[in-house]
């Protein structure tokens, strides 16, 4: 089974380095880059539709979008819109978002899983070019149909981390992103749920689409750099999240992934990469072809 290998933009580098990080992905034959919307750093349709402008063959993700920021017709039009204007190579996904953050500009719901449920309902039937009526909890449409769906089927993927969440997402999504703070049995553990989900939902329960994340270091201090990022965010440097080493140490780390259920594997980088460009040929040129 092939492995497809992205790498993430990470949102604390500044908008205008994206072009160049965008175009050494492209030229060195990465599979996919993907990049998030963090508040409040970065939006993620602004710099998916330039990333995917600025290339050719690569394929964009937007991992993920908060439903709480966005109304789902808004959400449906720039989703079709990217997806008509580059066919094939756009990936979306949306998710809850931090909870915090959705506090800060009065975003936050009561049931956070209500509302990406109805979300993800309605978006994939607007994407489908169905009008939509809805009259749920958040979601709220009346006689609603999209002038510009895309032109063929596209996949929308959610973002889970909590086991309720990650059900919901083979039930009612297309994919699922999983957190770099996924382990091997982690997505062996989410891969379950998702097809518990999907066959509670009636859907083919190999239909799915799984990408997790791996924090990943490579070349002078990257154990020290991984270690530092680990404990930033609360976890144990020796926690065995993540990875840093050369080509062959990643390829294994990505493998152990694969084998546990990921179809998607993405590198993330440290928050502070000395060299982003660097990283994604890499991942594309080191990396890529010990998974062959």
């Amino acid at each position: 089974m092939t492995t497809t290998l992205g790498a993430v933009f990470r949102p604390q580098l500044a908008p205008e380095r994206l072009r160049s990080v965008v175009r050494t992905a492209d030229a060195a034959g990465l599979d996919e880059l993907w990049l998030w919307e963090d508040c409040f750093r970065e939006g993620g349709i602004s710099t998916g539709a330039a990333a995917l402008a600025w290339s050719e063959r690569l394929r964009v993700g937007i991992g993920l979008l908060p439903v709480p920021l966005r109304n789902v017709a808004v959400t449906a039009m720039e989703a079709a819109s990217l997806h008509r204007m580059f066919p094939g190579r756009p990936i979306l996904g949306v998710g809850h978002g931090v909870q915090d953050w959705m506090g800060q500009v009065g975003a936050r719901v009561e049931s956070p899983l209500t509302l990406l449920r109805e979300h993800l309902l309605a978006l994939r039937a607007l994407l489908a070019g169905e009008t939509v009526t809805s009259k749920g909890r958040y979601v709220a449409l009346d006689d609603v149909t999209l002038d510009w769906p895309p032109p063929g089927p596209v996949d929308v993927l959610a973002g889970g981390m909590g086991p309720r969440t990650v059900r919901l997402t083979g039930e009612a999504a297309d994919g699922t992103i999983l957190t770099a703070d996924t382990s091997a049995d982690g997505v062996r553990q989410a891969c379950g749920l998702i097809r518990e989900g999907r066959v509670a939902a009636g859907r083919d329960p190999d239909g799915h689409r799984v990408v997790v994340y791996l924090l990943t270091a490579t070349g002078d201090g990257a154990r020290e750099r991984l270690e530092a990022e680990l404990v930033a965010e609360g976890h144990a440097a020796d926690t065995g999240i993540g990875v840093a080493g050369d080509a062959r140490a990643v390829a294994d780390a990505v493998r152990r992934l694969a084998e546990a259920g990921a179809g998607t594997v993405v590198l993330q980088p440290t928050g502070d990469e000395p060299d982003p460009e660097g990283f994604v040929r890499f991942a594309a040129e080191e990396v890529r072809p010990l998974l062959a």
